[in-house]
C-alpha cells in the first residue's frame, strides 16, 4: 500500500498559547452523535496546525460569526456564508486543552481547540 503525504502533514500541533495562523483547508461532514453539520478548519503556520471543527446550528452561530469578522468578513442578514472565503485568511487563535464527557461512552476526552479568534 502507498500512503501520500502531502506538504504541510508532516507539522506538529500547534503549543498552547496564541498564535497567528493561515485557514489552509476546510472539509465538511455531520457530527457522530447528533448529526448537526459542522465544517474543519486546517489552521497552521511554521510552529504547526490544528484543526478546529465549526457547527452550523444556531447556538453556534456567534462562534461562527466571530471567525469570520477576525479574518474581515461582515456577514449580512439574508446572504448565506461560503466557506471557501476562508481559506487563505489569516487569524489570531488561541489554542488549549478542551475537556468534555464523551456522549457514547461517558470517558472524559481531551483535545486541543482553537478559540479566542481575533483580527491576524
Amino acid at each position: 500500500m502507498k500512503i501520500q503525504v502531502e506538504e504541510g502533514q508532516d507539522k506538529g500541533f500547534l503549543p498552547d498559547g496564541r498564535h497567528t495562523v493561515e485557514i489552509t483547508d476546510i472539509q465538511e461532514g455531520t457530527s457522530e452523535h447528533q448529526n448537526v453539520p459542522f465544517f474543519a478548519a486546517r489552521m497552521e503556520n511554521e510552529d504547526g496546525f490544528i484543526t478546529q471543527r465549526f457547527y452550523t446550528s444556531p447556538t453556534a452561530m456567534p462562534i461562527l460569526l466571530s471567525l469570520y469578522a477576525a479574518v474581515g468578513i461582515h456577514p449580512e442578514a439574508g446572504k448565506d456564508l461560503d466557506t471557501k472565503q476562508l481559506l487563505g485568511k489569516k487569524v489570531s487563535i488561541e489554542v488549549g486543552e478542551h475537556h468534555y464527557a464523551d456522549p457514547a461512552s461517558g470517558n472524559e476526552r481531551n483535545i486541543k481547540q482553537a478559540t479566542g479568534f481575533r483580527t491576524a
